[in-house]
C-alpha cells in the first residue's frame, strides 16, 4: 500500500527535498543498516534491516506527492507503520525548509 505525501513545490525542488529528507533517514537510523539508491530522478529504492529481515521500499516522486511504499511480511507489519512515519517525518522537515527558502539551490 503506497503512502502520499503531499507538497505544494515545483518538481525540481521536491527533488531536492526528497533528496535531503532520504538521506537523513540513512544517516539517522544507521543501526537499521539503511541502504538507499537513485533509479532516475523520481525514483528511490530504500531498504533495511529489523530483527533478521531486510524490509524494501521505494519513493516516487511526482507533481504535488511523494509517495512510500514499504515491502514486508506481515509479523513485521508494524515496522512499516514505523519506517513510513519516519520518512514522512523527514520528508515534511525538508518540505517546511524548502517553503522557507533554506535549501541551497546547488544541491
Amino acid at each position: 500500500m503506497k503512502h502520499r505525501v503531499s507538497h505544494d513545490l515545483d518538481l525540481a525542488l521536491a527533488r531536492r527535498v526528497a533528496r535531503k529528507a532520504l538521506a537523513g533517514y540513512v544517516e539517522r537510523f544507521a543501526k537499521y543498516q539503511p541502504s538507499l539508491s537513485w533509479q532516475g530522478e523520481d525514483r528511490a529504492e530504500l531498504s533495511f534491516s529489523v530483527l533478521g529481515t531486510t524490509v524494501t521500499g521505494i519513493a516516487e516522486l511526482s507533481d504535488g506527492a511523494i509517495d512510500i511504499e514499504f515491502n514486508v511480511p506481515l509479523l513485521l507489519a508494524p515496522f512499516r507503520t514505523k519506517a513510513i512515519e519516519v520518512v514522512e517525518r523527514e520528508i515534511r522537515v525538508w518540505l517546511e525548509r524548502a517553503r522557507r527558502g533554506e535549501l541551497d539551490p546547488s544541491n
